[in-house]
């Protein structure tokens, strides 16, 4: 009998040492998802309404040596139809990056509109592939230079 109580006590034990252990990782998670949510500036980016908080404060037509400051974008005939279509899904880094020619740039369009509800662009969609193959156009990659003038030296194992 005196086993059974002292098996009891233990098991008591370690049920309430387990709540206590989770009540404190409730603790911790709701304090870590306070943190997250409120940030410094008193609400997250999508509370503000910002869809970047990096752009905030910037005039949104503002343009410095030929560059659209908010997007990154080359300005130039078309660009307005790019920043206008393009960057209300997705940040106009993905745009620059991806490089095509005019026949990849239509499929990427398609793709677009048939998977990810693009709308129709009408007479927009010439500009601004023609745009995106004129300022950012294939890039042929290859292997990188030799290196030259390189004083090599041995490592001593």
């Amino acid at each position: 009998m005196d086993k059974n109580r002292t098996y009891g006590k233990r098991a008591r034990g370690l049920y309430r040492a387990l709540i206590v252990l989770c009540a404190l990782a409730l603790g911790i998670a709701g304090v870590v998802f306070y943190l997250n949510t409120e940030g410094e500036g008193g609400g997250s980016a999508a509370q503000n309404g910002d869809a970047e908080p990096a752009t905030v404060g910037i005039d949104p037509d503002s343009i410095a040596n030929g560059i659209h400051v908010q997007t990154g974008l080359l300005v130039a005939d078309g660009y307005q139809d790019v920043v206008e279509n393009c960057t209300q899904c997705h940040s106009a880094s993905l745009v620059i990056q991806n490089r095509m020619d005019a026949k990849g740039w239509e499929a990427t369009i398609r793709w677009m509109q048939s998977t990810q509800n693009l709308w129709a662009l009408g007479d927009k969609k010439d500009r601004i592939i023609n745009y995106l193959v004129t300022n950012y156009p294939v890039e042929k990659k290859g292997r990188r230079a030799p290196l030259k003038d390189i004083e090599w030296y041995r490592l001593n194992p």
